[in-house]
């Protein structure tokens, strides 16, 4: 596996996932298990700048690119996430995080969301567009204000 720039050599069955793959097999325990079963979003990691679930996606899949895990994430949003308070117990922050900067990414490339208005057009980056875009990715302690602030703060 190709893991934050670094090739890890690993031998698994076919079945395993990426999220188990690198808690298990590289040891990078920075992308939490939540759900196991791809509705909290706690598990999310970049591929070739992409976000994925990597509770639903097999390691083998992935063989050749380029997985990006909180480890390997240096961005604005990690500060804005502390300046503005969007986390709190921290457990889905790693998920959040990358799945922002993978939604900004989408964003940038003019991809539209189930909120935006006229979908001829890139969309303005709302609180309501924000919301939507992240929408897969739950937080049981609710600081979804501070996220969607981190966010807002980083995409401006």
């Amino acid at each position: 596996m190709r893991v934050n720039g670094t090739t890890h050599p690993v031998e698994i069955d076919a079945r395993v996932s990426v999220l188990d793959a690198l808690r298990e097999h590289v040891g990078l325990t920075g992308t939490k298990k939540g759900c196991d079963q791809g509705a909290c979003g706690a598990c999310t990691v970049l591929a070739d700048g992409e976000r994925i679930l990597s509770c639903l996606a097999l390691a083998m899949q992935y063989e050749g690119r380029e997985i990006t895990t909180i480890e390997g994430v240096d961005h604005p949003l990690q500060a804005a996430f502390v300046h503005h308070d969007g986390f709190q117990c921290g457990y889905c922050t790693s998920g959040q995080i990358c799945s922002a900067i993978g939604m900004l990414a989408e964003h940038r490339a003019g991809m539209p969301s189930a909120a935006t208005e006229d979908v001829s057009k890139t969309p303005t980056l709302t609180a309501e567009e924000i919301r939507e875009r992240m929408s897969g990715n739950l937080c049981r302690c609710g600081a979804y204000n501070g996220i969607v602030a981190a966010i807002e703060d980083t995409a401006r």
